[in-house]
């Protein structure tokens, strides 16, 4: 019996009016090649905690690690992370208009069903920073006590990515600017970012045109560019968490993989959020040349996209902040310094890829303290 990372409760009543007739006779199909492969669901059933995992180290911060550190890397207490010590957690956006920030909010969590608000901070007073996170589910690297397998839905389970919107008040310039008139048809600004990738049991288009986001397409799944500028692909279908991945223009993918490689990313089998794997007309298949790296099989990565005009540089979407890698800091050793307990935290963007993406580190001590300091307090 093969295992899946669906939740069966959702997944019958997502897929029951879609057209995958012979979704079934995929599966079966799929059984030889994702037999051996671990999903959140297989190994929390399974309980298993492998200590024997290859543990990806990001170079550019943990540069000399023995042996016995990297056994005792792994991130956080969730089961499936045990073969990394970070993971891709999420994308932070930069917003300079008020009105902006606020449809941004409404698009994400009006538009794709299961989104919240996770967290906030800030914004009390004029000219504060002011921030927002979002997601599917708690973004903590462990098991919150209110979970209970096999109860819970993967919603209340933890490890899930999140998209931070980040709002400057003393910010002078638009980073994207909306067209007038009662619908947005403006593109993106920059081309860098493909599109973020969502895998949700429903997505409401009316909500997306209302807050001004502008919809591309919508044959079979969605493209639109959200209030803020960030392009979004959404796909019917069911994921542990809906934050799949993110899909980057690379001026060169060679490059781009080599970069990604040096950060602990590694090639993954391609994620899908319906079971006939891009062989229906409801999700399409990865493309063609593509990439697709992750930390871990279990955590959110990113598509590399060779550019389709070589010749054309690449352009930065300046709404992008940075990509988020969460890491597990040594504690010991000369890397120590490096973001341990007690050392100062820079979690502004340190680094750029080959296509200008910029990446931010985030320890994981910092990580989790912040996400206690910020938590949404539930009226």
């Amino acid at each position: 019996m093969i295992l899946s990372s669906r939740s069966p409760r959702v997944f019958l009543a997502a897929f029951s009016s879609s057209d995958d007739k012979d979704q079934e006779d995929q599966h079966q199909k799929q059984t030889t090649a994702t037999s051996n492969t671990s999903t959140r669901r297989s190994i929390l059933q399974k309980v298993i905690i492998s200590t024997s995992a290859i543990i990806f180290l990001p170079s550019v911060l943990l540069t000399s690690t023995t042996k016995s550190s990297i056994a005792n890397a792994a991130l956080g207490t969730l089961p499936e992370f045990q073969d990394t010590n970070a993971v891709l957690q999420g994308v932070t956006i930069d917003v300079t208009d008020q009105s902006q920030y606020e449809d941004t909010i409404k698009f994400f969590t009006n538009a794709f069903d299961g989104m919240t608000v996770l967290r906030e901070r800030g914004g009390e007073g004029g000219g504060v920073v002011k921030d927002t996170w979002l997601g599917f589910g708690p973004e903590t690297l462990s098991i919150p006590p209110s979970f209970t397998l096999p109860v819970s839905s993967f919603s209340q389970y933890g490890g899930h990515a999140s998209i931070h919107i980040r709002y400057d008040p003393k910010a002078t310039s638009l980073l994207y600017k909306r067209s007038s008139g009662e619908f947005n048809n403006e593109p993106a600004p920059g081309d860098s970012i493909a599109y973020l990738q969502l895998g949700v049991p429903q997505y409401r288009i009316s909500q997306m045109v209302k807050y001004g986001g502008n919809v591309l397409d919508a044959y079979g799944w969605v493209n639109v560019v959200s209030p803020a500028g960030l392009p979004i692909r959404a796909i019917v279908g069911i994921r542990p968490d809906p934050i799949m991945f993110l899909a980057i223009n690379c001026a060169d993918v060679v490059k781009s993989e080599e970069f990604y490689n040096k950060l602990g990313f590694v090639r993954q089998e391609y994620p899908y959020a319906r079971l006939n794997s891009g062989q229906g007309q409801f999700e399409p298949p990865q493309p063609n040349k593509s990439v697709y790296l992750a930390p871990s099989p279990n955590s959110m990565g990113v598509l590399l996209l060779q550019n389709k005009n070589r010749k054309k540089a690449v352009v930065p979407n300046p709404v992008l902040r940075s990509m988020n890698v969460v890491y597990n800091a040594p504690t010991t050793g000369e890397d120590a310094n490096s973001g341990g307990a007690g050392a100062p935290v820079n979690v502004d963007p340190q680094i750029m890829d080959p296509s200008s993406i910029p990446v931010s580190f985030i320890p994981q001590e910092y990580f989790e303290k912040e996400i206690q300091y910020t938590a949404k307090v539930s009226s």
